[in-house]
């Protein structure tokens, strides 16, 4: 037993041992590759095949995504599609290759995801997912309730109108036929059937071409604006990195206040890191985790607006179930309608008697001769759905459309919790693409916090009074 034992904790600590072993390679490899990707320009050949590599797969990758979306998401046609997007890789390759602030460009689009821009772009595609999915779905099914309502009433009014003709030809029966002066028995329907019939059905029909036409609208509607939102926030989306670096590479006090590893080390080798002692309330960890109270309390103020957007979203979805769910049980209940079946049998025998008062002063009852005899049989069917009108079947939910919207709103949710790291990410990105300027950036901040020291400094100092 302490043989197996011994030879288990032995296969554990050799795994354990090739695992971190295999990461810090991994790492070092990332590492070595952004170090690379990075340097604005190459100095060695590996560097600059590196350098291709990357740009030739966030390329690639640019152009696969970019077909995807226009031809998914916005609806293109396929050919023009493939064409912006090959244009639009062929592009991002050059100025990814041959434009270094493009690169850093780039690399600060994927943290700005995370931030305000990148969370109104996940929230305008959850939106269009609904509108463009969800909500026709909808309309869908409440035009399967309209198309019940249409065929329930033709098949209604068919069947009275079958029901007043063959009660009308009955009445012609009962009519002894060549005598002159007989009573007739009529029966009819006042006005006209076949009008009031057409009247019903073109009605229905209206309502029925408003659902779709609605239906229709709504389509092309959120097509239009999804393609004309995502472009914009596509667009917004460079433009805050673009003014991201802007002001990074202008301005020394825009987010300068982390205190990075640099900043650490400089502080050090100057002998002043009582600087940081006690360090004020807008200095923050670059390699801390932990949230501060004043980001803790805007998280939960976007997430509480958030929260109600998620609401509505369940609004939706719920909708869409419920008119799935009341247009299915229409259709059954009109397949299961059964019809009836009608019999109306007509028995009518007419007599005559001559001189009846003679017979009667006798107590007797008068002879009575045969006139008339009528036998007749009617049969005919009660349909209260019309054969010529077919039900159309229930839409049901598209519940990946409806996930997909969820777990974008849930993605939304996450940014605001991942805001602030992503503001430190852009911060590191683009230290690592402008080392000059991240040093002058350093230099401002250490200038910064020896101005607040030697304020306190001399706030604590007793002030003496002259003699």
């Amino acid at each position: 037993m302490r043989t197996l034992r011994g030879a288990a904790e032995h296969l554990i600590r050799t795994g354990w041992r090739f695992w971190h072993l295999g990461l810090c390679k991994a790492l070092a490899l990332l590492q070595a590759a952004w170090n690379d990707f990075s340097w604005p320009v190459p100095t060695s050949c590996g560097q600059l095949l590196t350098q291709i590599l990357l740009c030739g797969s966030l390329a690639s990758t640019a152009a696969a995504l970019t077909h995807h979306w226009l031809v998914s998401s916005l609806r293109y046609p396929l050919g023009p599609s493939a064409t912006v997007a090959a244009v639009c890789g062929f592009l991002v390759f050059l100025g990814l290759g041959l434009v270094p602030p493009a690169r850093c460009l780039f690399a600060l689009s994927v943290p700005t995801l995370g931030t305000k821009q990148g969370r109104h772009l996940l929230l305008s595609c959850s939106a269009a997912t609904l509108a463009s999915i969800v909500v026709p779905n909808v309309l869908s099914n409440v035009k399967v309730a309209g198309r019940v309502l249409r065929c329930v009433t033709e098949g209604s009014l068919e069947s009275l109108l079958n029901t007043t003709h063959q009660l009308h030809a009955a009445s012609r029966a009962l009519d002894p036929a060549g005598q002159a002066g007989s009573r007739r028995l009529t029966f009819g329907a006042e006005g006209n059937g076949s009008a009031f019939r057409l009247h019903m059905l073109r009605v229905t029909e209206q309502v029925l071409e408003d659902f779709s036409d609605l239906e229709t609208l709504a389509r092309a509607a959120a097509l239009e604006a999804q393609r004309v939102v995502a472009g914009v926030f596509v667009l917004g989306l460079l433009v805050e990195s673009a003014w991201y670096l802007h002001r990074y590479l202008t301005d020394l006090q825009f987010d300068n206040i982390y205190a990075t590893r640099q900043l650490v080390g400089q502080l050090a080798e100057a002998q002043a890191t009582h600087l940081v002692a006690s360090p004020p309330a807008w200095l923050l960890q670059a390699a801390q985790l932990r949230l501060s109270q004043e980001e803790l309390l805007s998280c939960l103020l976007k997430l509480g607006m958030l929260t109600l957007l998620l609401a509505a979203t369940a609004v939706t979805v719920a909708t869409d179930h419920v008119a799935f769910l009341l247009a299915q049980a229409v259709v059954d209940w009109a397949q299961k309608l059964p019809s009836v079946p009608v019999t109306l049998v007509i028995k009518y025998d007419s007599t005559y008697t001559v001189l009846d008062f003679i017979p009667f002063l006798f107590n007797q009852m008068p002879p009575e001769s045969p006139l008339l005899s009528a036998h007749s049989s009617y049969q005919w069917e009660l349909r209260f759905t019309s054969p010529d009108c077919p039900l159309l079947p229930a839409q049901r939910p598209r519940t990946p459309a409806s996930l997909a919207a969820g777990a974008l709103q849930l993605a939304a949710c996450a940014t605001v919790l991942l805001e602030t790291y992503a503001h430190r990410l852009r911060h590191a990105i683009a230290a690592s693409f402008f080392t000059a300027q991240e040093a002058r950036r350093i230099r401002h901040l250490h200038a910064r916090l020896q101005r607040r020291y030697d304020k306190h400094l001399q706030g604590r100092l007793p002030t003496v009074n002259p003699a």
